[in-house]
């Protein structure tokens, strides 16, 4: 079956937004999603997935890349999200779902904010300043 100019226009961009995902080069913002076993059972996958929609939304594929790693030996505060930005100390957040997700990126990444209440290692006092 042969596609439409526009259809494939449209496979281009959507390739070259997955490329560019993938792609760390340039990107100072790291957003690590704990997908050990663990993480995975708490919902993981769909924490990572509401991560990658949300910086789509928000045009952000080019300035963050979202990474999986192991787990992080906090199995009681699945699902486990590192965000590291510049200028903010490296936070954990625990319980992180797709609306928590849509929050981080929009206060913390965006904003530059903390949530507080999802975080799991409160930064020194010392570091904040």
């Amino acid at each position: 079956m042969a596609m439409t100019l526009d259809e494939l226009r449209k496979l281009r961009e959507n390739k070259k937004t997955d490329i560019q995902r993938r792609e760390a080069e340039g990107k100072e913002i790291q957003v690590i999603v704990g997908m050990g076993t663990c993480g995975i059972a708490a919902g993981a996958k769909v924490t990572l997935d509401a991560f990658i929609n949300a910086l789509d939304e928000n045009k952000l594929v080019d300035q963050v890349i979202v990474r999986q790693t192991g787990c992080m030996g906090l199995c009681h505060s699945e699902p486990t999200v590192e965000v590291i930005s510049p200028g903010m100390p490296n936070v954990i957040y625990g319980g992180v779902n797709a609306v928590i997700a849509k929050e981080i990126v929009r206060k913390h990444i965006l904003g530059h904010e903390l949530l507080d209440q999802h975080i799991l290692n409160r930064p020194a006092a010392d570091i904040l300043k």
